[in-house]
């Protein structure tokens, strides 16, 4: 292991966290408008949530990595949930993993396909192939990797959606007329906001709970949680309010925010393609790296075949479609990552309120 992970900053902590959370979904719209734009005005305060959400949830996950000394998700979820709860999510954890590796190969391809014209194959083969480099060179490469593509994504991003605001102001009285709260999944604002949480850090877990071990300065992670939890909530509003300022329009959109940037000019849609298969990558790198490790330690020469083996199936079952995959996978993702959050918060309580000595995992 390279000494040097000991050295990791606050901002590559809070890179790393928004790096691992956002993906496709996120840099596409969709998961905004699903989740939160549906809402009208009131989705605001679910973004408000979550954020709060990310920020608190993100402390506990970094802190337990680094007491623990986890090398994956499993010591996290085991020392918050106990053997038998823990056990239960550390398997949907794990094979959410895989799924959304699945996922990711097959959105890359849709990518490819739609955007360029080019052979949905070669982009799913592309996405696996430098997933698995990257995971290849470790935790210490999985992190700077993230870290320089969030900043990439995070300028693009904003770009559009500064550049649509400026010119299209949102119609707060349009918008509330036009929610349709009915078209959401989740028809309730605040569990809404939870279960995107609740998503989201089911993959995120992956990455944080082995990266709090590399880490020895506790403010650092708690003020890395911090950061990434406000970016993260800052970036889904900035998204909000462009997808508003488009409505109705937009709703109808497989990628929101392509169609927005395609408002502009062939060229800037083409580059915010880019981008959003940048955010496939590190979703990808997250869940290859996290079920990888799950199986085998990453100094085991079994770690090497594990990556390469899973990248293969992961490939091939992304020929099955980006949109039948994210239909079925992600809404359960969601609502079975709530016994995640839900351990957290009783070893957070036991802990700290009850002051009781929590469950610690075997090695």
């Amino acid at each position: 292991m390279n000494t040097n992970t000991k050295n990791i900053a606050t901002f590559k902590v809070a890179a790393a966290y928004i790096g691992t959370v956002v993906g496709a979904g996120f840099a596409s719209g969709q998961e905004v408008l699903q989740f939160f734009s549906f809402f009208g005005t009131t989705g605001i305060l679910g973004l408000i949530l979550s954020t709060l959400l990310f920020v608190f949830f993100g402390v506990i996950i970094l802190d337990l990595g680094r007491r623990l000394g986890a090398d994956s998700h499993q010591q996290v979820i085991r020392y918050a949930g106990g053997r038998w709860i823990g056990s239960v999510v550390d398997g949907v954890i794990t094979f959410f993993l895989f799924g959304a590796l699945t996922a990711m190969a097959a959105g890359a391809g849709a990518i490819f396909q739609e955007q360029f014209g080019l052979s949905h194959l070669l982009g799913s083969l592309l996405l696996v192939a430098a997933t698995a480099f990257t995971v290849l060179l470790g935790i210490s490469g999985v992190i700077t990797t993230i870290s320089y593509v969030v900043p990439v994504m995070l300028v693009s991003v904003f770009g559009i959606a500064f550049a649509t605001l400026l010119t299209t102001p949102v119609n707060f009285d349009a918008v509330n007329q036009w929610a349709q709260a009915n078209r959401a999944p989740v028809p309730f604002w605040v569990f809404s906001a939870i279960i995107y949480v609740s998503y989201n850090l089911v993959l995120g877990v992956s990455v944080l709970a082995p990266l709090g071990r590399h880490v020895d300065n506790p403010k650092t992670l708690q003020r890395g949680a911090l950061y990434g939890g406000i970016g993260l909530g800052i970036g889904a509003l900035i998204i909000n309010l462009t997808l508003l300022a488009n409505v109705p329009g937009v709703s109808r959109y497989e990628v929101p925010m392509v169609s927005i940037a395609a408002q502009y000019s062939p060229f800037i849609k083409a580059v915010y393609s880019v981008v959003l298969l940048a955010e496939i990558y590190t979703t990808a790198v997250g869940s290859l790296f996290g079920f990888a490790e799950r199986i085998t330690d990453q100094g085991k020469p079994l770690f090497k075949w594990v990556v390469i083996g899973t990248g293969i199936v992961a490939f091939g079952a992304g020929q099955l479609g980006f949109s039948t995959l994210v239909r079925v996978l992600y809404p359960a993702v969601g609502y079975a990552g709530l016994l995640m959050l839900g351990g957290l918060l009783y070893g957070y309580a036991r802990e700290r309120v009850m002051a009781q000595p929590a469950y610690k995992p075997k090695r």
